[in-house]
């Protein structure tokens, strides 16, 4: 009864241990794109697009290219959009290009030029969900009951009423 192993009681699944930061140093100037399921940490130099989970922008960096991952810390230089679910600037970051988040800080003395929009969380879709079904309607597909559908009270309007 007690003499099962973790990986037993898991179903043959064990925790998978966070990988340790991919370093930019800051003599390293890299010219292509990034991709990491993890933590990158930039200090040197980059030209081209960064996908991660988590991104550390050292204050020695420069990045031109665009950013995608779940968090951002932003001490250095970025020339490029930004698209994560946090973002935070510090004093010393130095950002030229629009920022889509959902949460954002910025500290005082922070450079931003560029449009900061918030994206709608994930539980939130129901925008995503009707411009879906507005890009889809002519495909004969079966869509879900949309607003203009529902009567006054909120009810479904018959399709045999005209």
């Amino acid at each position: 009864m007690f003499s099962k192993s973790k990986r037993e009681v898991d179903g043959g699944a064990t925790a998978a241990k966070p990988a340790v930061p991919s370093i930019i140093s800051t003599d390293m100037k890299i010219v292509g794109d990034l991709t990491s399921e993890g933590e990158i940490q930039v200090d040197g130099t980059v030209e081209g697009d960064i996908h991660s989970r988590h991104l550390l922008v050292g204050g020695t960096a420069q990045i031109t290219g665009e950013i995608i991952a779940e968090m951002v810390e932003i001490y250095g230089t970025i020339h490029g959009q930004i698209k994560a679910t946090t973002v935070s600037l510090a004093k010393t970051a130095h950002v030229v290009g629009d920022i889509l988040h959902e949460n954002l800080a910025i500290e005082k003395g922070a450079f931003l030029e560029g449009h900061c929009k918030r994206m709608p969380e994930k539980k939130e879709t129901n925008e995503r969900i009707a411009l879906v079904r507005d890009n889809s309607a002519g495909n004969g597909s079966k869509l879900p009951t949309t607003p203009a559908a529902l009567g006054p009270n909120g009810e479904k309007k018959s399709s045999n009423s005209q």
